[in-house]
């Protein structure tokens, strides 16, 4: 639920920032399995890290999309599969609190779980192991033979030693043999190749989301035959699955390797409630113009027959019948928040903090300020003490909501601010302060920044500070100084380098 701004705040209500988040986490504190659908991969991104804070108790699990486009010839990164088998693992033992899924993600259709199951196994200390039968095995859930393991999906046989990269594992594993015994488990870095620490088990799960196995070829070629026209033996896709091979995009044909693919809710334990973040009708609605668009313009290679789109995701209107069948909590109506002032540093004033402190002075509200990293927190505290403010140091959501902080300072990966009147806080993060900054971006985007946050991020500057910069390294900083050649008068930073050096760059750069 929304309220009234706070005075002065020219932002449209229902601006909550990172509210939703905290919504989202007490939510599944009291209602878990809970299952929310974001309208994009960001808020995805952003609600795992936020809800992290608020609840480091709660399990969270997030399934990525494969970050490629409908049809594309191109398969997902390895690493990506990897992190999807291990969230679809958790989700079908219902192993998690809650799950966050994008709206383009859940629309794709999956494996059976049955087929995870039965390609999932565990490996203890202690266990008698055939290597001969553990390479077949391998081998049947998609795992690839190597000279050194460093990827998810990989493994090498050396005798009494077997590396091991799981499929949906942080770190790969040397398992050491004696004779046909496990003796130990032990973790290794894949650049050093040196083991780290012991473990008692670990989980093998398939490689890849469909099977390469021979069963799996052979309904794949028998299912090609019934669904497209045409000599099999002339198309790429076909010829490659037929040797054993993953060809590029073959996901795209998944459905193919099955009697009947599965979706999103076939994972989803029968008391999972669910809510979705953002406009998620319309996120589904525009994910099909483009799966369609794209088919109506690939689908005319010969050589690359398309399933039509209903094969591979999931329509809008089965989407919604299966999400109704589901019990849905609404996260908007948990909290009354509201949006905050305008607090922007300006560096030109006086006091550049007088919005914050006028805020702080007038809100009746206790304070946090989030900053985005250790670093940050240590230059905000020294820029914060120059104007005479003193926060004090939270170290953690927890912390913080015991109520005995007016004004607190804490790392928190929060990306814009809420009020919360009723509970009498609020948090205010750096993208309040330093409005037109770098903001933080979802996963592999590019940084974006403006010449207004750049200057405003140059206050907590002082001459004699160091400066780095891309090409000529550390220089000293003495100074702004206005120079005008040609455009009219641009500020540039003046930076002194060892050995006499000066160096003037535009505050745009």
């Amino acid at each position: 639920m929304q309220r009234d701004p706070l005075p002065g705040d020219p932002r449209p209500v229902g601006q909550t920032g990172a509210a939703d988040a905290l919504a989202l986490a007490r939510i599944a504190a009291k209602n878990s399995p809970l299952a929310v659908v974001t309208a994009t991969a960001r808020d995805a991104q952003r609600l795992l890290e936020e809800v992290s804070w608020f609840a480091p108790a709660l399990r969270l699990c997030l399934l990525p999309d494969w970050e490629t486009l409908p049809y594309d010839a191109f398969s997902p990164h390895q690493d990506l599969v990897s992190e999807r088998l291990a969230t679809l693992y958790r989700l079908q033992r219902g192993e998690f609190d809650l799950a966050i899924v994008p709206a383009q993600t859940a629309l794709v259709r999956l494996c059976p779980p049955a087929y995870l199951a039965a390609r999932t196994f565990f490996l203890q200390q202690g266990d008698r192991l055939d290597a001969a039968a553990l390479r077949a095995q391998l081998a049947t859930a998609g795992y690839q033979h190597v000279t050194q393991v460093v990827a998810p999906g990989e493994f090498c046989i050396r005798g009494g030693l077997i590396d091991l990269f799981p499929t949906g594992s942080q770190v790969p594993y040397r398992l050491d043999l004696d004779d046909d015994r496990i003796e130990a488990i032990r973790t290794f870095d894949v650049d050093t190749q040196r083991t780290l620490y012991p473990v008692k088990e670990i989980r093998m799960l398939p490689a890849r989301e469909f099977p390469l196995d021979e069963p799996g070829r052979v309904k794949f070629r028998s299912r090609w035959r019934e669904t497209f026209e045409g000599d099999p033996s002339k198309k790429g896709v076909y010829r490659d699955v037929s040797a054993g091979i993953a060809a590029g995009g073959v996901e795209y044909y998944l459905p193919l390797f099955f009697d009947e693919a599965a979706t999103l809710f076939d994972y989803l334990p029968a008391n999972t409630a669910w809510a979705r973040l953002g406009d998620v009708p319309a996120a589904v609605d525009a994910f099909w113009r483009e799966a369609s668009s794209r088919y109506r313009l690939m689908g005319g290679d010969p050589d690359r027959p398309l399933l039509p789109p209903e094969r591979v995701f999931v329509p809008a209107e089965e989407f919604h019948v299966a999400a109704r069948a589901l019990h849905r909590v609404a996260a908007e109506s948990l909290l009354e928040t509201a949006a905050l002032p305008p607090l922007a540093v300006e560096r030109r004033a006086q006091d550049p903090l007088a919005g914050l402190k006028r805020f702080l002075a007038g809100s009746g509200l206790r304070v946090m300020v989030a900053a985005e990293s250790p670093g940050r927190r240590e230059t905000m505290l020294a820029y914060f003490a120059e104007y005479g403010l003193a926060p004090e140091v939270v170290a953690d959501f927890d912390a913080w909501s015991s109520g005995g902080v007016r004004f607190g300072l804490a790392v928190a990966p929060l990306g814009e601010g809420f009020a919360l009147p009723a509970e009498g806080w609020c948090v205010v993060t750096e993208a309040e302060l330093y409005a037109g900054t770098v903001r933080r971006r979802a996963r592999g985007a590019r940084k974006e920044s403006s010449v207004e946050g750049m200057l405003r991020d140059l206050s907590e500057l002082r001459i004699g500070d160091p400066v780095v910069h891309a090409q000529h390294g550390i220089g000293r900083y003495h100074g702004l100084v206005g120079l005008d050649l040609g455009e009219g008068p641009t500020e540039f930073l003046h930076l002194q380098y060892e050995g006499g050096d000066k160096l003037y760059v535009p505050v745009s750069q």
